[in-house]
């Protein structure tokens, strides 16, 4: 089990998923995490939809622990505050307005610990005309940076993309930021305001398709023209109804080889074939070959043959067939869990590893407010002031 963290504390009262897939990072190397939530708890614990295996939350909320507590009253808010004076890193996304109106600014918090780091995520940004609009992935990360404009074909709608992508790279920007405040900490003996956001992760993650926009190459207004029109990098269906992504960069060295794995060396003498210059001026029409080619047999055989070749090239794999994955498997990204709940006896690793440490064996998720008077104690608090805040309301301890 690591313990490169395991003198870090860690408030977490983000909701959803960006910001506190960031501090389940910090967990996953030993960090102590508090996921501060509402007394009915975070709404993201209702993701599942009900399912009984709470899937979902499982995920976001392993190896944290969970103090409910409404911290819009006065007594809630002092709690807060007294618990951020011992902390090292304070995940939140609130908008600028929530801020000030929680009286949670930068400002008001390095007056109280100058040594914390405060890890803020909105979905556009701090500034700006939208900065107080609200947004998930599916809109402030995809939509908002262009990503699902590549999503379609001629002709056709953009397809939405799937929920938790964006989120779950939003993550890994704000965790970077709390590594390179905390370094910053270690020279200076000064905490820092880290900030992204769901739009900024998304444009850069975007960033390569908007440079060559910038450029004036608009690949989305030329597929609205022409389509596809990349005969050896695309997509192609196979016999048995598999998909296989096709990924020629050298087109001149691969088309002749591409060719013969396909079972067609005829197509080297043919008229628009016969070589790579060609082959691009008639791409429309070769796309159609090549589809052809690929009907003819099944994806197990065509894999094995551009395998052999050297193609590059992937299996458009089924969640199905992800999760049993014997790659993933071999190289710890899906890890056992002991959650202890049927259907999450498996997740997934934090997806980089150093060397001589191990990743913290997923635990379960926390019930709301299972750890309320535990945590309290150990920041301090009497079993008094902690009966207080019970029988105030502000805090809630489940049984």
């Amino acid at each position: 089990m690591s313990d490169l963290f395991k003198d870090l504390k860690v408030v977490d009262a983000a909701s959803f998923l960006a910001g506190p897939c960031a501090a389940t990072i910090l967990s996953d190397y030993g960090a102590d995490v508090v996921k501060v939530e509402p007394l009915t708890g975070d709404r993201h614990r209702s993701i599942a939809a009900g399912h009984p295996a709470d899937w979902s939350w499982q995920l976001t909320g392993r190896n944290k622990r969970s103090l409910a507590m409404d911290i819009t009253t006065p007594q809630g808010y002092a709690t807060l505050m007294r618990m951020l004076e011992q902390a090292d890193v304070f995940l939140v996304n609130f908008s600028a307005a929530n801020l000030t109106k929680y009286g949670l600014t930068w400002d008001e918090l390095k007056a109280r610990n100058p040594r914390l780091i405060f890890a803020q995520i909105t979905a556009y940004g701090l500034q700006g005309p939208d900065a107080e609009r609200r947004a998930f992935d599916i809109t402030g990360f995809f939509c908002r940076s262009g990503i699902v404009d590549f999503a379609h074909d001629k002709g056709g709608m953009p397809s939405p993309p799937a929920g938790g992508v964006g989120d779950h790279t939003t993550a890994m920007t704000l965790f970077g930021g709390i590594m390179m405040a905390l370094y910053k900490r270690d020279r200076t003996g000064e905490g820092s305001m880290v900030t992204t956001s769901l739009a900024a992760t998304g444009t850069w993650a975007n960033g390569l398709n908007l440079q060559a926009t910038m450029a004036g190459v608009d690949g989305p207004r030329r597929r609205d023209a022409e389509g596809w029109s990349n005969p050896i990098s695309n997509i192609y269906e196979t016999r048995d109804n598999r998909f296989i992504m096709l990924g020629v960069q050298n087109a001149k060295r691969d088309w002749p080889t591409l060719a013969r794995a396909l079972k067609h060396p005829e197509w080297l003498e043919g008229e628009i074939t016969r070589d790579i210059k060609v082959v691009f001026k008639n791409r429309f029409a070769v796309k159609e070959i090549v589809a052809s080619a690929f009907k003819e047999m099944d994806a197990a055989e065509i894999s094995a043959r551009l395998d052999e070749c050297g193609i590059v090239h992937a299996l458009v794999a089924q969640t199905t067939e992800v999760i049993d994955d014997e790659q993933l498997i071999a190289n710890g990204v899906i890890v056992p869990s002991d959650s202890g709940i049927e259907g999450v006896e498996r997740t997934f690793a934090t997806p980089f590893n150093l060397s001589d440490e191990t990743q913290v064996r997923p635990q379960r998720a926390p019930e709301v407010g299972e750890n309320s008077r535990s945590i309290l104690d150990e920041f301090g608090f009497s079993g008094a002031e902690v009966d207080d805040l019970l029988n105030a309301g502000v805090i809630k301890q489940a049984d």
